[in-house]
């Protein structure tokens, strides 16, 4: 009888996996990996802040705190030789001036003297046309730029400048004043606006080639109608620092 039955009722049929369990599954085993990667990387703690980890900006300044205190210590040994080298130079009274020419025109010397300085700053980041007919500005109108920097220290050794300090680092002639967003990184070191020049020479030379600058009469545009930081002042008898870096050129040869 129950053979008879069974020969009625056809193939017996397998049990089919549907799509949408299929993917399910799926989803939840992509789930637990996940969860389970993100507790290995995470090792208790939050990896939602980068609060655990080394921001590029603090890497930056703390290079640019490192480069300082090694120029100040390669500042002091390169006195130290030179006050050894004084003693007993075996040199004549004349090859002794000639090195000291050298060394002032290569600004690794303090320089003392009269000075003018200038002060660039970026405008308030709210800040509004201020004069009618211009438009209202875009971010990159606010902040200083490498070329206003640039701008002012070429206008200050156009007016006769005997040596130009930036920030608190004296220019040479391997000097390059770079900006990268909105800091500016001179010789291995980082600075903030706002951004100092300052020039020693004749301060009416200085200040004239300034006015006369077709590049700062430009930025000078973006001062009035945006409210750009610029302020020059007489700062009377003044003693730049003498340049305490390296000297070697890594990017350059002579010419054969």
């Amino acid at each position: 009888m129950s053979n008879s039955a069974d020969s009625h009722k056809g193939p017996v049929r397998r049990p089919r996996w549907r799509p949408v369990r299929v993917l399910t599954g799926a989803v939840f085993a992509l789930a637990g990996l996940i969860f389970f990667t993100s507790f290995n990387t995470a090792k208790g703690t939050n990896i939602r802040t980068d609060a655990s980890l080394l921001k590029l900006s603090d890497l930056i300044q703390e290079r640019s705190h490192k480069n300082g205190a090694l120029d100040e210590s390669n500042g002091t040994l390169r006195d130290d030789v030179e006050s050894l080298a004084q003693r007993d130079s075996g040199g004549t009274k004349a090859d002794d001036a000639r090195l000291k020419a050298l060394e002032g025109n290569a600004g690794t010397k303090k320089l003392s003297g009269k000075a003018v300085s200038v002060t660039l700053a970026d405008a308030p980041p709210n800040a509004t046309a201020k004069l009618p007919g211009y438009p209202e500005p875009q971010p990159n109108d606010l902040v200083i730029h490498q070329q206003d920097l640039q701008a002012v220290v070429n206008a200050l050794w156009k007016g006769g400048a005997e040596g130009i300090k930036v920030m608190d680092q004296r220019l040479i002639s391997t000097s390059a004043v770079r900006c990268v967003g909105n800091t500016l990184i001179l010789q291995g070191r980082v600075y903030s606006p706002p951004y100092k020049v300052t020039a020693v020479g004749d301060p009416d030379k200085l200040k004239n080639a300034l006015a006369a600058s077709p590049e700062i009469q430009n930025y000078m545009l973006y001062v009035n109608a945006y409210g750009l930081g610029w302020k020059v002042d007489d700062d009377g008898a003044v003693t730049l620092p003498g340049y305490s870096g390296t000297v070697d050129l890594h990017y350059a040869k002579p010419v054969e």
